[in-house]
């Protein structure tokens, strides 16, 4: 399913941005954890929609964990780049292996 892909690299860029030292630790202060709440409800729902289309579940399970353990200031930069990545890698994947599972049912 194409839109837990999606789902799974728009959270890598929200990931990016509060994995900026300075940028993502000032929006998740300034707003009160907010955006920490806001990034668990987001990775649980794209959780959610990945395990119903059979696809990988380890990125947002590592969105998931950054964003429990994100109010640690350096531990919590560490685990939103390393969500980033693992959701950037786990998108990428989840469209590569959608596009191969179509080109197999047209052949």
């Amino acid at each position: 399913m194409l839109l837990s892909g999606v789902l799974k690299i728009v959270g890598s860029g929200f990931e990016f941005i509060l994995g900026i030292p300075a940028l993502g630790g000032s929006i998740i202060l300034a707003l009160y954890w907010t955006p920490l709440l806001f990034m668990l409800v987001y990775h649980i729902i794209t959780l959610i929609f990945s395990k119903n289309a059979n696809k990988p579940i380890w990125g947002p399970v590592v969105g998931i964990v950054a964003s429990t353990v994100g109010f640690i200031p350096g531990l919590g930069m560490m685990l939103h780049w390393a969500a980033f990545i693992c959701l950037l890698i786990d998108g990428v994947l989840t469209f590569t292996k959608s596009k191969d599972r179509v080109t197999q049912d047209i052949a």
